[in-house]
């Protein structure tokens, strides 16, 4: 927990590539058992290796290429090095800023490069926060090969600095960020690429003390973990700060679930409002649109989108298969009718003249 909280509140929306390579670098001052310094590098949502100030090699989590380890070993040293400066430069900076007294603190980096649909190289991105403070925002823009900057409080870069910077980030960061996101997307393709469609629970628990009700959508099981989950009343979507739940939580293999809930009060039901819940995500063809019924479920009970499915097809099958059935047995009945008429030859009639 300690090497993500602090940046959640930091983080903007970037564009949609569809394969990103980041680093997640902690710097720690004061006494704990942590290394000075760490780093996490992830490919999407694998961890491909880390690095800490203590041995200062790179410890690989997934496959590797052994023809490229000293290139690797060399790239890790030089972007973790000036990584570890510069976060140890700042953190000094920003913890007299604050005026904060001796004791542990916490300088954060996320950072890293997209891979576009395309597979054209993005942007690549970079965010800092201290105890909890967002204190940078950077990304490098390779096509106008140029800087964009948030600095809250970080110290003003002349001209040369921000030259000398723009130049690091254009021959060393984004180079080695786009060769590695590549490299690694080729030996954990069928990790990294694979799509699980998502499975949706519509639920619901009736809430003694109010006489309302909670209404929740569930999807689970699905991968690439990138989903947009959206409750609405009437068709129009519900505020969020009346939604609990909305976070990306994995599964035990390697997929992910995300669940929100609505709280509906016994007046909003006597109302008669129409909830539904719509998702999208990059394994379904088309938006999923679900609707609630807050009458005919009773309390506590669950459906499953993929059971209200079968349910119809089945019964879509027997009806046909009845009827297939009652028009055979009539038109055999017909036939053997048919033919009794043409097997039966009543006897001819005989006068006898005298």
């Amino acid at each position: 927990m300690l090497k993500i909280v602090y940046l959640l509140s930091c983080l903007t929306v970037v564009n949609a590539g569809s394969h990103s390579l980041m680093a997640l670098a902690t710097y720690i001052v004061g006494p704990t058992p942590f290394p000075e310094f760490s780093a996490v590098v992830m490919l999407d949502d694998l961890e491909i290796l880390y690095y800490d100030s203590i041995t200062q090699k790179p410890v690989y989590r997934t496959n590797s290429d052994s023809k490229y380890y000293d290139e690797e070993q060399s790239d890790a040293g030089v972007v973790f090095q000036h990584m570890y400066n510069a976060m140890k430069t700042r953190d000094s900076y920003v913890n007299e800023h604050l005026n904060h007294t001796d004791g542990v603190h916490v300088y954060q980096r996320l950072a890293g490069c997209e891979l576009m649909n395309n597979d054209k190289p993005g942007p690549i991105h970079s965010w800092d926060a201290f105890d909890g403070y967002c204190v940078e925002e950077l990304t490098y823009d390779l096509e106008k090969n140029n800087l964009h900057f948030k600095k809250p409080w970080m110290v003003s870069w002349d001209q040369v600095k921000r030259l000398r910077i723009q130049l690091l980030y254009e021959n060393v960061y984004h180079p080695i960020c786009i060769k590695t996101l590549q490299r690694y997307l080729h030996l954990e393709k069928n990790n990294v690429m694979r799509k699980v469609k998502p499975r949706v629970r519509l639920m619901r628990k009736k809430l003694p003390d109010s006489g309302g009700l909670q209404i929740s959508c569930l999807a689970t099981g699905f991968y690439p973990r990138h989903i947009n989950l959206t409750l609405f009343r009437d068709d129009q979507p519900v505020d969020d700060d009346q939604i609990t739940g909305g976070q990306i939580l994995p599964n035990g293999d390697r997929t992910y679930q995300m669940r929100k809930s609505l709280v509906i009060s016994d007046e909003e039901l006597r109302e008669g409002h129409k909830y539904n819940c719509t998702m999208k995500h990059l394994n379904l063809d088309n938006k999923l649109d679900i609707i609630f019924d807050t009458d005919k479920y009773g309390p506590g009970r669950s459906f499953s989108l993929s059971v209200v499915i079968s349910v119809l097809v089945l019964c879509v099958a027997v009806l046909i298969v009845t009827a297939l059935i009652i028009w055979r047995r009539r038109r055999a009945a017909g036939q053997r009718s048919e033919t009794s008429l043409n097997q039966y030859s009543p006897p001819s009639s005989t006068h006898d003249e005298n």
